[in-house]
């Protein structure tokens, strides 16, 4: 029987870099789990024992990895994995679960992909002190958000450090600059009836091109970050402020109250009524 101690971050909205869920477990002899596929990159350090992770390549096509003490694995948002505790000596390990704007340039820093999940530390002291992070936010749910989100820079950072990625030392692209622009352009004009054709005409771009390039670096098509980041604002002024919900969708582009609400749900699973009540309920 599998020793396991799990937690589900808060419904908190950070934008580059965001918790979803943390734990520990010692697992029983050949314990699995999947197939199955995560909406956000999920990584596991093995502590001790080891395991198999059976994982879909870019191809599509399933690749075995075997996996000990002091290595990691990382699963990407829609590929499909199974991953085995070995029969004999079983592993166990820190799993932490995030995204964010910056999660995937901050993974490939770190030279870890589809086609290469397996961490190998260069540096074991930068990974000794990465386990410590994972621990330390598996063992310290109570914490508040902002001091756990601290945490979890502090892991990117020593993952990213004790990997020595030859992408670290690339110069910075082109399109990094167009993708700042058009991150500035957002986060000053959320509030007003802008497109993406705004947004692509404001970098000089076209907009097919433009939208290749955002979504290759940012994980999302330009409107469907759009549509998160203005969400992420009016969660703000739901949990802070009395403004109506009217108000509130107005204040993030969306002076229809109707559009507002979908939009909304379409992120939260709730409506801005039903979510704004919730958080309401948890802070009783």
């Amino acid at each position: 029987m599998s020793n396991v101690l799990y937690s589900i971050f808060p419904s908190e909205n950070f934008i580059d870099l965001g918790l979803y869920q943390y734990g520990w477990e010692q697992c029983s002899p050949a314990h699995s789990f999947g197939p199955a596929a995560r909406n956000h990159y999920l990584f596991h350090y093995v502590l001790s024992g080891a395991g198999t992770l059976d994982a879909q390549n870019s191809r599509g096509e399933s690749v075995i990895y075997n996996i000990k003490t002091g290595q990691g694995f990382m699963i990407f948002p829609h590929q499909v994995c199974t991953y085995i505790a070995d029969s004999k000596v079983p592993w166990e390990y820190t799993w932490l679960e995030f995204d964010g704007l910056k999660a995937k340039e901050l993974i490939e820093t770190a030279g870890l992909n589809v086609n290469n999940p397996v961490y190998r530390p260069r540096h074991k002291d930068t990974a000794e002190q990465m386990k410590d992070e994972m621990l330390y936010i598996a063992n310290h749910s109570h914490e508040s958000t902002f001091h756990l989100i601290g945490h979890l820079y502090l892991f990117i950072d020593c993952l990213t450090r004790s990997t020595q990625s030859p992408l670290q030392n690339q110069p910075s692209r082109m399109s990094d600059f167009y993708i700042k622009e058009a991150l500035a352009f957002i986060e000053q004009n959320f509030q007003n009836d802008i497109s993406v054709e705004d947004i692509a005409s404001f970098c000089n771009l076209n907009r097919s091109y433009f939208g290749k390039i955002f979504k290759g670096a940012v994980g999302k098509s330009p409107q469907e970050f759009l549509i998160s980041y203005r969400m992420s604002k009016a969660g703000e002024l739901l949990k802070l402020t009395a403004l109506s919900i009217a108000d509130i969708g107005n204040a993030v582009g969306y002076p229809n109250q109707l559009h507002f609400s979908r939009a909304f749900k379409s992120v939260y699973g709730v409506s801005p009524r039903t979510w704004r009540h919730e958080q309401q309920g948890r802070e009783r």
